[in-house]
């Protein structure tokens, strides 16, 4: 299948404008940030999604959904001209406010309306869903904190690459673990470690980086590139030096 020429070398920039507001100090306990997204476009453009471990609240042409945790990459058509504005929980963070396991949302959409009731803020900007959001704000969760700061170790600290690690470091059993990450994450702790090592992939590819892969994928505790290979095609949608175009 031929290219987009729209999607390589960061040729997309021409098309979207990004911005990412911080959200207030008090809803920063949940809330990683606010993001905005605008596009332009006279043809159809496939826009790969690649996912961290977040759940997602969205508002765009009037309606709004919650997007929970997804095990792969998602592709989205966007054609026209409109806009979305998002709002990326913290990883571990959002069980208080669904008060439910965190993992009966991974890979679905839901109507906000299922978790947060009442009027959307509108028009849906910063102040005005940082307004709602702070009515609906939940009692503080000391488990949720708990799974909030092991996602961001995990993020932190490259050297992590197995469960049983961040299980010893958590004074945990790896059992434990995975209750723990699928009650207030949505996945299981090996997924999220992937998730983070992967996305540092991307990152070195971004910055044009000179890489082996096979001593990359023994760096990130592959047994070897193939198993590499494949569980970055799962997550990316395609083999890391096709995705290396796209830089």
């Amino acid at each position: 299948m031929p290219r987009d020429a729209r999607e390589v070398g960061g040729a997309w920039r021409r098309f979207q404008q990004h911005a990412y507001p911080d959200p207030a100090p008090d809803l920063a306990p949940y809330v990683s940030r606010f993001w905005m997204v605008s596009w332009d476009y006279g043809e159809p453009y496939r826009q790969l999604i690649v996912p961290y471990p977040n759940v997602h609240l969205t508002f765009q042409d009037g309606g709004a959904r919650l997007q929970g945790v997804c095990t792969g990459h998602q592709v989205r058509v966007l054609t026209g001209r409109n806009q979305v504005f998002g709002v990326t929980f913290r990883a571990g963070g959002f069980r208080p406010f669904l008060r439910a396991p965190v993992s009966t949302l991974t890979d679905r959409s839901v109507n906000a309306s299922e978790v947060f009731p009442g009027d959307l803020p509108d028009p849906p900007e910063a102040a005005a869903v940082e307004a709602f959001l702070r009515a609906r704000l939940p009692v503080p969760d000391p488990r949720a904190e708990e799974a909030m700061d092991l996602v961001a170790t995990i993020a932190a600290d490259a050297a992590i690459t197995r469960v049983g690690a961040l299980a010893d470091r958590a004074g945990m059993t790896v059992r434990e673990l995975q209750r723990l990450f699928a009650e207030h994450v949505g996945i299981g702790p090996k997924r999220v470690i992937r998730r983070y090592r992967l996305h540092e992939v991307t990152e070195r590819l971004s910055r044009g980086a000179s890489i082996d892969w096979a001593e990359l994928a023994a760096e990130l505790g592959y047994a070897d590139q193939a198993h590499f290979v494949r569980d970055f095609g799962r997550l990316f949608g395609e083999p890391p030096t096709r995705y290396a175009e796209r830089y």
